[in-house]
């Protein structure tokens, strides 16, 4: 997880240099940012279906050819085209990382699946900052096609080297869990295959929350150094850039934690309220250097556990048989997401401020933040009755109303 990292949250320090050599606008390199994250998004279902029939290796091997060719093809891109190709390439690569190891996680530890799955995302969140910077300055040095190469060729060898050793759990090596609490539904012995999943309303309910949520986090992602440079506070970038990733990383963690004690919703609604303050800093407060730097990492802080809370939320209400492929038909909603980003960029150059972009992320934040507690909350809590109170056999219920 940490070597498919800088390919998303390092993308931003690419956008002004590949601008600069080669006259493209900010708005049509953005678009391969977007074809990045439909990529990595997209391909997520399918390799959860591969994964949990055939194991994670040939997947996670798959993908480290795929991620180092990808960056590769970046590196000598003399075309948009080629770069968007470069990036869907890498972005396929990302998601047969991603979707594994979240299937993994959910698999090996039941009775603990937010901190799971909150570290295990923390590696993806996180892992940038171990190359943020050393991506820099090797840009500064050498121009952004050497970092573009040597980075791709170290990452796909390590993420190649790692599939070998991974597998998912034998039934009789994982804790048997039975009794619920506040934080999930423990008592989940169906598992929903992929079609009844998406005849659930549950199911479209979550997947609205978490593209409302995703479309604040991949804006920031993508727009932040831009954003420093237009703000006049690009002399702090690297430094924003670092907090941002350990920020980011260490939200998986603290709200996948959290939510195993306080339950996914409440969490939930804690953090999409930290955001909406974090996005309102960006409006009012950005051009004090100081200021941009907390308020970006809040909004990374308070976004960036979607990525635990909402996988682990899918399995607690549709089981774990077919959880890799469940979680990555949900992790799709990140892929809708992504459309905001160049028609974002497009908004912007349009009106020269990032207010209205902004504004309106604000006020997903509140939307999603009421939505898990005022439905999400109870509809998952009456599915669980409903399925103690008929006693549950071996078949599968119709799944939460």
């Amino acid at each position: 997880m940490i070597c498919i990292a800088n390919l998303q949250y390092g993308w931003t320090l690419f956008v002004n240099p590949l601008a600069a050599a080669n006259g493209w606008k900010k708005a049509a390199i953005q678009s391969a940012f977007t074809a990045f994250v439909l990529a990595q998004t997209w391909i997520v279902p399918f390799n959860g279906w591969f994964a949990d029939r055939f194991g994670p290796k040939p997947m996670v091997a798959l993908a480290g050819v795929l991620i180092a060719v990808g960056w590769v093809i970046d590196a000598h891109a003399a075309t948009i085209s080629s770069l968007i190709l470069g990036e869907v390439v890498s972005g396929l690569g990302a998601g047969l990382v991603y979707g594994t190891m979240v299937g993994i996680a959910v698999k090996w530890f039941p009775d603990r699946r937010g901190l799971a799955v909150g570290l295990t995302a923390a590696g993806f969140g996180a892992g940038a900052a171990l190359t943020v910077i050393p991506i820099g300055n090797m840009i500064k040095a050498s121009g952004y096609a050497p970092a573009f190469q040597t980075f791709a060729i170290v990452q796909g060898a390590i993420v190649f080297i790692i599939a070998f050793f991974l597998a998912f759990p034998r039934p009789e090596e994982v804790p048997a869990v039975t009794a619920d609490n506040s934080a999930a539904t423990r008592m989940r012995k169906n598992s929903y295959t992929p079609a009844q999943m998406l005849a659930s309303p549950a199911f479209w309910l979550l997947y609205v929350m978490m593209a409302m949520i995703a479309t604040g986090l991949l804006f920031v992602t993508a727009q932040v150094a831009p954003m420093a440079k237009d703000y006049g506070v690009a002399a702090i970038l690297s430094l924003t850039l670092l907090v941002d990733n350990i920020a980011n990383g260490g939200s998986r963690i603290l709200f996948g934690a959290l939510s195993d004690r306080l339950g996914r919703e409440v969490t939930m609604a804690i953090a999409f309220t930290c955001e909406a303050l974090g996005l309102l800093g960006l409006i009012f407060a950005a051009h004090n250097p100081t200021m941009f730097m907390l308020c970006a990492a809040a909004t990374f802080l308070a976004s960036g556990e979607i990525y635990s809370l909402f996988p682990a939320a899918c399995t607690d209400i549709f089981g774990p048989k077919f959880a890799t492929t469940n979680s990555g038909l949900l992790y799709t909603a990140k892929g809708t997401a992504s459309f905001v980003v160049p028609i974002a960029a497009l908004i912007y150059a349009s009106t020269g401020s990032y207010s209205t972009i902004l504004g309106v992320l604000v006020a997903f934040n509140i939307v999603v933040a009421a939505l898990a507690l005022a439905v999400l909350k109870p509809l998952r809590e009456r599915a669980v009755a409903e399925e103690l109170r008929i006693g549950l056999g071996g078949g599968v219920v119709a799944g939460p109303a």
